[in-house]
Protein backbone atom coordinates (compact mmCIF):
# COMPACT_ATOMS: atom_id res chain seq x y z
CA UNK A 1 0.00 0.00 0.00
CA UNK A 2 3.36 2.44 0.84
CA UNK A 3 4.20 2.67 -2.61
CA UNK A 4 1.81 3.70 -6.13
CA UNK A 5 1.83 0.62 -8.76
CA UNK A 6 2.14 0.96 -12.61
CA UNK A 7 -1.65 1.48 -13.14
CA UNK A 8 -1.78 4.24 -10.41
CA UNK A 9 0.80 6.10 -12.09
CA UNK A 10 -1.11 5.36 -15.71
CA UNK A 11 -4.60 6.39 -14.44
CA UNK A 12 -2.44 9.77 -12.85
CA UNK A 13 -0.75 10.51 -16.33
CA UNK A 14 -4.62 9.98 -18.00
CA UNK A 15 -6.03 12.45 -15.87
CA UNK A 16 -3.40 15.12 -15.72
CA UNK A 17 -3.45 14.82 -20.29
CA UNK A 18 -7.43 14.83 -19.91
CA UNK A 19 -7.07 17.84 -17.64
CA UNK A 20 -4.25 20.24 -19.50
CA UNK A 21 -4.32 18.53 -22.65
CA UNK A 22 -1.41 18.11 -24.67
CA UNK A 23 -1.09 21.89 -26.12
CA UNK A 24 -0.40 22.68 -22.50
CA UNK A 25 1.84 20.29 -21.03
CA UNK A 26 4.18 21.11 -24.58
CA UNK A 27 3.68 24.89 -23.72
CA UNK A 28 4.72 24.11 -20.67
CA UNK A 29 7.45 22.47 -21.07
CA UNK A 30 8.86 25.04 -23.78
CA UNK A 31 8.57 27.73 -21.34
CA UNK A 32 10.84 25.62 -19.06
CA UNK A 33 13.78 25.14 -21.75
CA UNK A 34 13.33 28.96 -21.97
CA UNK A 35 13.83 29.61 -18.24
CA UNK A 36 16.49 27.36 -18.44
CA UNK A 37 18.29 28.89 -21.45
CA UNK A 38 18.34 32.33 -20.47
CA UNK A 39 19.88 31.28 -16.77
CA UNK A 40 22.43 29.60 -18.62
CA UNK A 41 23.16 32.71 -20.86
CA UNK A 42 23.17 34.98 -17.76
CA UNK A 43 25.98 32.70 -15.62
CA UNK A 44 27.95 33.00 -18.55
CA UNK A 45 27.44 36.50 -19.24
CA UNK A 46 28.29 37.17 -15.23
CA UNK A 47 31.12 34.83 -16.08
CA UNK A 48 32.31 36.81 -19.25
CA UNK A 49 31.82 40.41 -17.14
CA UNK A 50 34.13 38.95 -14.02
CA UNK A 51 36.56 37.47 -16.26
CA UNK A 52 37.07 40.66 -18.39
CA UNK A 53 39.52 43.42 -16.91
CA UNK A 54 37.66 47.04 -16.25
CA UNK A 55 39.51 49.35 -18.58
CA UNK A 56 40.88 52.22 -16.58
CA UNK A 57 39.25 55.69 -17.18
CA UNK A 58 41.37 58.45 -19.30
CA UNK A 59 42.58 60.73 -16.87
CA UNK A 60 40.55 63.93 -16.76
CA UNK A 61 42.64 67.45 -16.76
CA UNK A 62 41.51 70.47 -15.77
CA UNK A 63 42.64 74.05 -17.10
CA UNK A 64 43.52 75.94 -14.05
CA UNK A 65 41.92 78.71 -16.26
CA UNK A 66 38.90 77.96 -15.84
CA UNK A 67 38.41 75.95 -12.11
CA UNK A 68 35.31 77.95 -11.69
CA UNK A 69 34.25 76.62 -14.68
CA UNK A 70 34.94 72.83 -13.92
CA UNK A 71 33.58 73.56 -10.21
CA UNK A 72 30.12 74.76 -11.47
CA UNK A 73 30.16 71.64 -13.66
CA UNK A 74 30.88 69.20 -10.73
CA UNK A 75 28.57 70.38 -8.77
CA UNK A 76 25.86 70.36 -11.93
CA UNK A 77 26.90 66.97 -11.92
CA UNK A 78 26.42 65.70 -8.15
CA UNK A 79 23.34 67.65 -7.70
CA UNK A 80 21.77 65.24 -10.72
CA UNK A 81 23.37 62.46 -8.86
CA UNK A 82 21.98 62.97 -5.68
CA UNK A 83 18.92 63.84 -7.44
CA UNK A 84 18.68 60.39 -9.11
CA UNK A 85 19.24 58.59 -5.90
CA UNK A 86 16.68 60.21 -3.69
Amino acid sequence: MGSLSIWHWIILIGVVLLLFGRGKISELMGDVAQGIKAFKKGMSDDEVATTAPAKPDSMKTIDHDNAAAAMKARTEAEKRVEGSAA
